[in-house]
C-alpha cells in the first residue's frame, strides 16, 4: 500500500488520470466512490485518496468516510468484481483513506450501472466509441507487455531510465517521477510486470548486451548512400540498444548530411532544411513502436542526398491499409506506444503519419510514400526535394493562422487541387474550408465540376494567363466555339467538338450542345453513337 512518503511526493504534483483526491471530510457517497474506482480501473489503475484537498496547493484535511475499510471492500468485490485494497494512515494525526485501484482486464472495458466512465480533468465522462473500440482491440496479444523470463533489471541501461525519467517529467509536471527509484519509475510506467522486465522495456532501455542475448531484433540500422543507385553505403552504424539511448545520437547522424535549400522570391530569400526534424523523427519512432519485434530483422533507415527511407519488419497492423492509414490506429505494440505518449514523443491519438503528411505538403514536398509496403515489412520514404518553391511560398503568403486552422485532410485535399490529381471521395468533404478562405476555386458544374488553385496564386505568381487558361473560357465562348465549328464543316460528331474543348468532359460539353439546341441554332440527326449535329 501506498505509504506516508507517497503521499507527501502526492501533494504537491499534478494531478494525472492514475490519482484522484477528495477532501470527503465526513462520507463519501458509495455511488460516486463505485464511479470513481470504475474511471479510475479503465486508466489502467490508480489510486483515490480521501481525506486530500483535490485543488493546489493540497492540504492533509483529514477524513471520517470509510470507517469500515473490510465493508468497503467486500462492496466494492461484489459490485466491480475486482480486488481493491483499501488502507489508512494518518500525516499529522489526521486520517488519510487510500483506495487503490487495479487495471482493467485487457479488451474489457468496465461500465458503472451501464456507463464506461474515464476521468477527464476532475470530472468524470463517458468513454468515446472510438475509445472504447480501442479497448476492445487489445485482446490481440500485445508482445511488447509480455515478460521475458531471461532478462534482468540488469540488462537495462541507467543513462537510458534516466532519459526516459527526464522526457517523462518534462511531459507530465509531475515531480514525484524526480525522486522515484529506478524500479519504481519502471513498474509505473508498466515496464515491469510482477518484477519482470517486459519487451517493452528492453526495446526502449536495453543495453547492447541485453539485448544481443534477449531481444536481438531490436536493432536500427542506419545507412547513408551517395546515390539511390548506389549498392555500396559510405556510412553504416548499427544501434543494438534501447531506443532512449541512441535516439537523438541517430538524428544527429542524419542531420550531419541535412543541407539547406534555397530559393529567391523577388526580394525574399527562403531556405528550407531537406529534411524535416519533425517527420524524421516520427517515421522512426513510427518503426520502433509498430514493428513486429516477432519478426528476425532489423529496422533499416536509409539516406540518400534527397530522400530518406525508413523499412521496419511486419506488414501493417490489422485491418490498417495504405489507403487508411491517416484515419486508422491499430498499435500493434500497445505498451511501447504507451511510454512514448507518456513521455510526448508520438501523440495519443494516433500513429504520427499525419504530422509526416503535413510537413511535407507545408514545406512544397512530395508526400510520404508507402508504395514499396507489402505483408512483409513497412517502407515509407520522406523527400526531400522542394517540388514547386512557388507554391511553398503561396502557403506562406496565406498566413500561418489559417494553415495552423487545416486539418491533414484539408492540406491533403489542396494538394490534389495543386497537382490536377484526381481527388479520392472520401477528401472532397474538405474541399468547402478551401473555398471558403479564398485558397482554391470551383470550375464547372454538377459531374464535370472541378478545382483549381484561386486567382490570387496565379496574380501572386505573375502568372495571369496561366489562371485564365485553367478556368477556361466562359460558357458562352465555348458555344460560339462549337457553333463555328459546325458553321465551318457542316456536321458534326461528339469526338470532334472535344477536339475543339478538351479541357472540357464530354457531358459538359452535351450541357453546350443541348443549349445551343435550345436557341434554335443546332440541331441532331440520328441516334446515340452515330449521331451528328448540323446548323440548324
Amino acid at each position: 500500500m501506498v505509504d506516508e512518503a507517497q503521499i507527501l511526493r502526492w501533494l504537491n504534483a499534478k494531478e494525472d488520470e492514475h490519482v484522484e483526491f477528495k477532501t470527503a471530510a465526513t462520507q463519501i457517497d458509495n455511488d460516486d466512490l463505485g464511479r470513481y474506482c470504475i474511471a479510475l480501473a479503465n486508466e489502467r489503475g490508480g489510486h483515490l485518496v480521501l481525506g486530500i484537498s483535490p485543488t493546489m496547493p493540497r492540504q492533509v484535511a483529514g477524513t471520517a468516510a470509510a470507517r469500515d475499510l473490510g465493508g468497503k471492500k467486500t462492496w466494492l468485490l461484489d459490485k466491480m468484481k475486482m480486488r481493491i485494497e483499501v488502507g489508512e494512515l494518518f500525516l499529522g494525526g489526521k486520517r488519510v483513506v487510500v483506495f487503490e485501484i487495479p487495471s482493467r482486464p485487457t479488451g474489457c472495458p468496465l461500465s458503472w450501472n451501464g456507463a464506461f466512465l474515464m476521468r477527464c480533468g476532475g470530472s468524470l465522462v463517458a468513454m468515446t466509441a472510438e475509445q472504447l473500440e480501442r479497448i476492445f482491440a487489445e485482446k490481440t496479444v500485445d508482445y511488447s507487455a509480455t515478460t521475458c523470463e531471461r532478462a534482468k533489471l540488469g540488462d537495462l541501461d541507467p543513462s537510458a531510465i534516466e532519459a526516459f525519467r527526464a522526457a517523462w517529467h518534462r511531459k507530465s509536471g509531475n515531480n514525484a517521477l524526480t525522486t522515484a527509484g529506478r524500479r519504481q519509475l519502471l513498474v509505473d510506467a508498466g515496464l515491469i510486470e510482477e518484477a519482470k522486465v517486459t519487451y517493452a522495456a528492453l526495446a526502449l532501455l536495453g543495453t547492447e548486451a541485453g539485448l544481443s542475448r534477449c531481444l536481438p531484433e531490436a536493432e536500427v540500422v542506419f545507412e547513408y548512400r551517395s546515390a539511390e543507385t548506389a549498392t555500396q553505403c559510405q556510412q553504416r552504424l548499427e544501434f543494438r540498444r534501447g531506443f532512449f539511448s541512441f535516439g537523438d545520437e541517430l538524428w544527429r547522424t542524419i542531420d550531419l548530411r541535412n543541407d539547406t535549400q534555397h530559393y529567391k522570391e523577388g526580394l525574399f530569400v527562403w531556405d528550407v532544411r531537406t529534411f524535416s526534424e519533425r517527420a524524421v523523427r516520427e517515421a522512426i519512432l513510427n518503426a520502433v513502436s509498430h514493428r513486429d519485434y516477432r519478426r528476425q530483422g532489423s529496422v533499416f533507415v536509409r539516406q540518400y542526398p534527397r530522400s530518406i527511407e525508413i523499412v521496419s519488419p511486419g506488414g501493417l497492423p490489422e485491418g490498417v491499409t495504405i489507403d487508411n492509414i491517416l484515419y486508422r490506429q491499430a498499435p500493434r505494440n500497445r505498451r511501447i506506444a504507451e511510454v512514448l505518449q507518456k513521455c510526448g514523443l508520438v501523440e495519443r491519438s494516433g500513429q504520427g503519419m499525419d504530422l509526416m503528411f503535413t510537413e511535407s505538403i507545408k514545406e512544397g514536398k512530395r508526400t510520404p510514400d508507402l508504395s514499396g509496403t507489402d505483408d512483409y515489412e513497412v517502407k515509407v520514404t520522406l523527400h526531400g526535394e522542394i517540388q514547386d518553391p512557388r507554391f511553398l511560398t503561396f502557403l506562406e503568403r496565406i498566413g500561418k493562422d489559417t494553415l495552423a486552422s487545416f486539418s491533414t485532410n484539408d492540406l491533403l485535399a489542396l494538394d490534389y487541387v495543386h497537382w490536377g490529381e484526381a481527388m479520392p471521395p472520401s477528401l472532397k468533404q474538405h474541399v468547402q474550408k478551401l473555398l471558403d478562405n479564398g485558397v482554391i476555386e470551383r470550375v464547372g458544374r454538377g459531374r464535370g465540376v472541378r478545382f483549381i488553385l484561386s486567382r490570387r496564386f496565379y496574380s501572386f505568381l505573375g502568372r495571369r494567363g496561366v489562371y485564365t487558361r485553367e478556368r477556361g473560357l466562359d460558357p458562352e465562348t465555348n458555344k460560339a466555339l462549337l457553333l463555328q465549328h459546325v458553321r465551318t464543316f457542316g456536321t458534326a460528331a461528339i469526338r470532334d467538338f472535344e477536339q475543339v474543348l478538351p479541357a472540357l468532359s464530354r457531358s459538359q460539353i452535351h450541357s453546350l450542345l443541348r443549349s445551343l439546341r435550345a436557341d434554335g441554332k443546332i440541331r441532331r440527326v440520328g441516334e446515340k453513337r452515330g449521331s451528328k449535329w448540323e446548323l440548324a
